[in-house]
């Protein structure tokens, strides 16, 4: 059997047994995996038994569904691997593999290939060093990735300013959101800004909100550019890229 563990910020909220069946996640009562977030779809994905293996399939959600942060349509599970649905984790766990003998018999082990900085370790100290110090042997530091903010210009929330680290920032007055806007009549969910391949992404949470892009509605998902202007939920932000 396998197993689902529900967590949220490193805690573990619920643990499910997968059965050779279907298990729907999603926000609404009706689904076999329950997780009360607006950032959720009400039936947000599905997890199934395929020949000999678990598969999780998004259902077209809002805000899509990742694996080892990636973003699926459908992709098949495998030990230890990290399914994102909103701010929730779903850790995937095989028990097959729990069963397993710590050890292996010695007629079944094989060593893995030597690469990468595996293979400098084994060649020693002194071989290493004379590999990276040959010229055009430095390693070149890879790029990165820009992270954004939001700055308040206008309207009522809870901070001045905030950075969009996350893959998820939720616009509401919900607990959940990142931007929180207070005000009697604040939508609990009235926007959110995905982060996929260094890109930003904002999109109303609901039919009936409205957002705005420098004066212009938006109807959709929208890349944000550097300065644009959010009009949300009687709040105006601007969007930028950090130093």
């Amino acid at each position: 059997m396998a197993k689902l563990y529900l967590k949220f910020e490193q805690a573990v909220l619920k643990e499910h047994t997968l059965a050779q069946g279907v298990t729907t996640i999603g926000r609404l009562p009706d689904n076999t995996l329950q997780i009360d977030n607006l950032a959720i779809s009400g039936h947000h994905c599905k997890i199934y038994w395929d020949a000999d293996h678990y598969v999780v399939e998004d259902n077209s959600s809002l805000n899509g569904t990742y694996v080892n942060n990636q973003r699926i349509n459908r992709a098949i599970l495998k030990d230890g691997d990290s399914v994102l649905v909103g701010k929730h984790v779903l850790s995937f766990k095989d028990a097959w593999h729990e069963d397993q003998p710590a050890t292996t018999p010695a007629a079944e082990r094989t060593t893995p290939p030597i690469s990468g900085m595996e293979a400098t370790v084994v060649v020693g100290a002194k071989a290493a060093s004379q590999v990276f110090n040959k010229p055009g042997a430095a390693a070149t530091a890879p790029a990165r990735e820009r992270v954004a903010t939001l700055t308040i210009m206008d309207g009522k929330t809870d901070a001045s300013q905030y950075t969009l680290g996350g893959k998820l920032t939720v616009i509401g007055k919900s607990e959940m959101a990142t931007v929180h806007l207070k005000g009697w009549f604040a939508p609990k969910v009235a926007a959110n800004i995905m982060k996929r391949d260094g890109k930003y992404l904002i999109a109303a949470a609901e039919k009936d909100v409205r957002v705005r892009i420098n004066g212009e509605m938006i109807n959709g998902h929208y890349e944000l550019q550097e300065g644009d202007i959010i009009e949300v939920a009687k709040i105006k932000a601007q969007f930028a890229f950090q130093d």
